[in-house]
């Protein structure tokens, strides 16, 4: 059975774990593979994680874990962006797991703590050509609003 919590320093490999294979799972194809490990290097290293799952504010709320016994087999976490925005910042599975209704839980967990904050809209920014997470939250009725554009 899945259980949702709100993460503590027991987690912090786990959510390193399957944070960085999720990354991994839905940027092949994207990014070259130097750009994803890099990617992973600087968002889901230790010392990055181990504060994340320590230290809250309004603009982080913290990661929301899924476990299985004690095995994180999703992570997911965002903040306010103001008053009443909210914005998921990261949401990701073991890769293995996906389709099983658990990052649809990480989502309600983390929409939950925003509308407690005051929230009456949520973002997320999904990675271009992402068609694993992309398809995920239309299906959970987040409307594509803008491609950013790079100079």
């Amino acid at each position: 059975m899945i259980r949702i919590k709100l993460a503590n320093e027991d987690h912090v490999q786990g959510i390193i774990s399957v944070c960085r294979a999720g990354y991994r799972d839905v940027s092949k194809g994207i990014l070259s593979d130097e750009l994803i490990e890099e990617k992973c290097d600087e968002y889901y290293n230790e010392e990055r994680i181990s504060k994340e799952v320590t230290q809250f504010s309004h603009s982080w709320g913290g990661y929301y874990v899924a476990l299985e016994g004690d095995i994180v087999v999703g992570a997911g976490g965002g903040g306010m962006t103001t008053d009443q925005t909210g914005w998921l910042y990261v949401l990701y599975l073991n890769p293995a797991r996906r389709n099983e209704g658990i990052g649809t839980k990480i989502l309600e967990a983390v929409t939950e703590q925003q509308k407690r904050l005051g929230a009456k809209v949520q973002y997320v920014t999904v990675q271009k050509g992402n068609m694993k997470g992309i398809p995920f939250y239309e299906a959970r009725d987040f409307v594509f609003q803008e491609a950013p554009i790079y100079s």
